[in-house]
């Protein structure tokens, strides 16, 4: 009966072990994931930051235009 039991514990354990483990893997893809998000928005904040700088000197001059 006792080895039935420790049976039943060590396979629960075994099996939390193994759980534990997939997350920890499925946390590091993830952590891998939103690294390459953040390299892609910082991409994205850099080239807008560009079109703006851009289109900042025809926006001086249309409302000097106006006024």
């Amino acid at each position: 009966m006792n080895g039935e039991i420790f049976a039943k514990l060590e396979q629960k354990i075994q099996d939390a072990v193994d759980s534990i483990e997939m997350l920890k893997m499925e946390n590091e893809e993830l952590k891998a994931e939103n690294a390459r998000f953040q390299q892609e928005r910082d991409e994205w904040e850099q080239r807008l930051g560009g079109l703006l700088e851009k289109l900042q000197p025809l926006d001086g001059s249309a409302t000097s235009d106006n006024g």
